[in-house]
């Protein structure tokens, strides 16, 4: 059995990237979001491409799911040596009129889903004593901005939960790693809501799912006596 890369929050820009990167290094993709049907195009294009994939419509906030999910891979596709967790959500609200339902439903998303895939693949990494865990972050981990109470906080929340795995788990040689993403991403969504930025742009001025990918590669391959925890990514355009 070759090694699986799982990918939860394989969408259509980074996730899906990062699924084709590690297909490409040979090992097994695993891609999972909620709706299976919409794998099928990123599915064919890793099998095109000589690699092989399989997808799971999952509900990463569902605990049964999870549980169900990684069991399944590691009894019948192979072991997960590499886990990234790309999916989230968010909302924008002034703090008087937000409501708590989308505040929990960002948290879950965000924040309780990872720990659910950060635990069920643990398990198993564990007794193997190897493997690497990546997750998705966004500046929001960093700074509250106005109005983006959920985001923030699950942000944050995300945040902590890395550094806590990445504590208890680097002396065990599993690689935990919080990427912060810091800037407006390649994808059909985001140029669509910030058309301006992709006017006045160059091409690389904003961040390109491959890159992104290839940096989520090189944290999976870096040697153990040089692990990075938390690392940054933004174009160079990008003010910060």
């Amino acid at each position: 059995m070759n090694p699986v890369a799982l990918v939860v929050g394989a969408g259509v820009a980074t996730g899906g990237a990062i699924a084709r990167r590690f297909a490409r290094a040979g090992y097994t993709a695993c891609v999972a979001r909620r709706n299976e049907e919409k794998l099928n195009h990123l599915v064919g294009e890793i099998v095109a491409e000589g690699g092989t994939a399989h997808a799971f419509g999952v509900d990463s906030t569902q605990e049964d799911q999870m549980v169900e999910m990684v069991a399944r891979i590691e009894r019948e596709i192979g072991p997960v040596e590499v886990a990234v967790y790309n999916a989230a959500i968010g909302t924008h609200s002034p703090i008087a009129s937000h409501s708590a339902a989308d505040y929990e439903r960002v948290w879950r998303v965000n924040a309780f889903g990872a720990f659910l895939m950060g635990r069920e693949v643990a398990k198993f990494m564990e007794p193997r004593e190897k493997g690497t865990i990546i997750f998705t972050g966004a500046t929001s981990a960093l700074r509250g901005k106005a109005n983006l109470a959920a985001f923030s906080g699950s942000k944050h929340a995300l945040r902590a939960l890395a550094q806590s795995m990445g504590r208890e788990l680097f002396p065990k040689n599993i690689h935990v790693a919080h990427v912060i993403i810091d800037g407006p991403i390649d994808t059909p969504l985001i140029r669509k809501m910030m058309p301006k930025v992709f006017e006045e742009r160059p091409a690389d001025g904003v961040l390109a799912p491959e890159a992104i990918a290839d940096a989520y590669y090189a944290l999976h391959v870096q040697h153990r006596s040089a692990w990075s925890h938390e690392t940054e990514l933004r174009p160079w355009k990008e003010p910060w």
